[in-house]
């Protein structure tokens, strides 16, 4: 069914002109009001029974002239009549709404009129809908929505990868049915058939029209239906738009067909895109950009011939990230070959720039988030713990027992994994290499609640991070009331109201490293500002910084993390593993951070 046209006209108090003697014929007003008035409501015989013209051929230009163009609404005001004789000539304002969620086309027109037997009548031409026209041309509205503007790296390049995508669309010159093609097609992809027609009739009539663009998962379940759909044509093209290096941070991106278009009362419109999750939503208005608007007149044939009105848009622009793409490429290859649910973080030390974001999935196991996941870290939680040991004056070389399970406080802890093989009374640096978690529980007693909260809070473990992950929220950790001789035991080695994401342990191994506190970043700027600590942070020292390093460098070399010993390369690290899930089928979690 053809889209209503609503019509209002404004009848001001228009001038009317007169010249000549004494006498004066009839006004020529009557006739221009009732002529914009009929035109108005859609009574188009009766108008152009006042035109000088062939009532049916004017009768259907009044009636195509607007609907070409998929107006919503169109508002006319008489303007100032001027009479010389027995000719007139009218002005008037015409507003048209384009539907398209932008500025109305205003335009001035004007006609001349002329007396006859009959009386006043308008003297037909194309032009009397709008100066631009003249036999043989139509009005046209050309939309140019700019390609949606890639993620990059953090040396510009995209980090979307081209893949096949599925450009579904017409040739609308070559349409014996418009209406049955924007209703077939409407069934298929659940647009509205209305909208669809709207483009299709404003279509330059030669140029391929987009209407839809699919993924291949999408195009797989409608190419049947899709290829009974009159004069739809289907182009496979490879667009930077469906598939990333960095898919956890990228996120996704919809098209035409995507149902958070009409959930958020966006129009249809070819070329649209929304983006769905991670950066591709939060920076939705720069990567999508605005589209041009043009009303155009063309030929028959759909020449251009001139522009009637034009609406710039905003260009699409691209957003750059911190991420390095070999960095990620290499934790993507990291994650995809490990048999079980895991994931990556990656930043620069001496700025918190994030460089990689990883996770990959494995069959019924948690998927991990790693920016905003919520887990207890194990004994790779040590590394915070232990500075708290060493600002209470423990030394590395001091006699620490790793036995095979420990009572603290009515609680058994025991070592995941056992280990055995390094003496009775290895030294603490044995002990974190090992990260035994018997040793530590031991050494809790040593510590209080708030001596552990206070390391972490040095960490930036509960601090605030401005992230642009909308809707992926990023966690920072969370140290929770830690009281009782047995809750410290338990949070000295990560467990108990202990929660933190990959991401902030990351930043822990880098305040190591740099020596710096650092707030992450994951879109390009200046470096990563330093975080000022607060007044109650830990103060820790180089010396007991540079002492962790030491402790973390022996786990790799000699202790759990000896498969991360890359020749040539000093590697730092504590590993962890902790229960993360009990019941019938528990689920643990293993931890390396460095």
């Amino acid at each position: 069914m053809p889209k209503v046209i609503v019509a209002v006209l404004a009848v001001g108090f228009g001038a009317v002109g007169f010249a000549g003697g004494l006498w004066s014929p009839p006004s020529a007003e009557p006739t221009v009001q009732t002529f914009l008035l009929d035109w108005q409501e859609n009574q188009y015989q009766a108008a152009a029974q006042l035109t000088t013209g062939d009532p049916a051929t004017v009768a259907t230009a009044l009636r195509d002239a607007y609907l070409q163009l998929d107006a919503a609404a169109f508002y006319l005001t008489m303007g100032r009549i001027t009479q010389h004789g027995n000719t007139a000539q009218a002005a008037f304002r015409a507003s048209v709404d384009l539907g398209q969620d932008g500025a109305p086309w205003n335009y001035n027109g004007w006609f001349r009129l002329r007396q006859t037997a009959s009386g006043w009548k308008v003297v037909w031409s194309p032009s009397v809908i709008n100066p631009g026209l003249r036999p043989g041309l139509r009005l046209a509205v050309v939309s140019s929505t700019p390609p949606r503007a890639p993620l990059e790296d953090a040396a510009g390049t995209p980090l979307q990868t081209p893949s096949v995508a599925y450009v579904a669309g017409v040739r609308a010159g070559h349409l014996a049915h418009p209406w049955a093609t924007a209703v077939a097609l409407g069934r298929v992809t659940k647009l509205d058939p209305t909208q669809l027609l709207g483009w299709i009739l404003t279509a330059p009539r030669n140029s391929f029209q987009e209407l839809v663009v699919l993924r291949p998962a999408q195009y797989s379940r409608m190419a049947r239906r899709l290829a009974r759909v009159p004069g739809l044509r289907i182009r496979q093209e490879k667009l930077r738009l469906f598939t990333s290096i960095a898919p956890a941070i990228v996120g996704s991106v919809g098209t035409e067909v995507s149902s958070a278009l009409r959930d958020q009362g966006i129009a249809y419109r070819p070329g649209a895109t929304i983006g769905l999750s991670g950066l591709q939503k939060a920076h939705q208005r720069d990567l999508a950009g605005t589209p041009t608007i043009e009303v155009v007149t063309e030929t028959a044939s759909g020449r251009l011939v001139s522009v009637r009105a034009r609406w710039p848009g905003q260009a699409s622009t691209p957003v750059r990230t911190t991420i390095d793409a070999h960095v990620q490429t290499a934790a993507d290859l990291a994650v995809g070959s490990v048999p079980a649910s895991a994931a990556v973080t990656a930043v620069q030390a001496s700025t918190g720039r994030i460089l990689a974001i990883a996770s990959h999935a494995a069959g019924a196991m948690p998927v991990i988030d790693p920016l905003a996941g919520h887990y207890p870290p194990g004994p790779a939680f040590t590394i915070v713990s232990t500075e708290a040991l060493l600002a209470d004056g423990l030394r590395v070389s001091t006699p620490i027992p790793c036995h095979r399970v420990n009572n603290v406080g009515g609680q058994i802890f025991r070592n995941v994994p056992a280990e055995r093989g390094f003496g009775a009374q290895p030294a603490f640096a044995v002990d974190f290499a090992h990260a035994c978690g018997t040793a530590f529980s031991g050494l809790s007693e040593r510590m209080t609640g708030h001596d552990l909260a206070t390391a972490a809070e040095g960490f930036g473990i509960g601090a605030s991070w401005p992230l642009p992950l909308l809707p992926l929220a990023s966690f920072s950790g969370s140290v929770g009331p830690i009281s009782g001789v047995a809750a410290v035991a338990a949070s000295t080695i990560g467990e108990g109201n202990i929660q933190v994401s990959p991401l902030s342990m990351a930043l822990v191994a880098a305040q190591v490293d740099s020596g710096g506190r650092h707030v992450p970043s994951l879109i390009a700027g200046p470096a990563g500002a330093t975080q000022t600590p607060k007044t109650a942070d830990a103060p820790f020292s180089a010396a007991n910084l540079a002492t962790l390093r030491t402790l973390m460098r022996g786990t790799v070399h000699s202790g759990l993390a000896r498969q991360a010993d890359l020749r040539g390369q000093a590697v730092c690290g504590q590993v962890g593993t902790v229960q993360v899930r009990v019941g019938k089928h528990p689920v643990w979690a293993s931890w390396f951070v460095g």
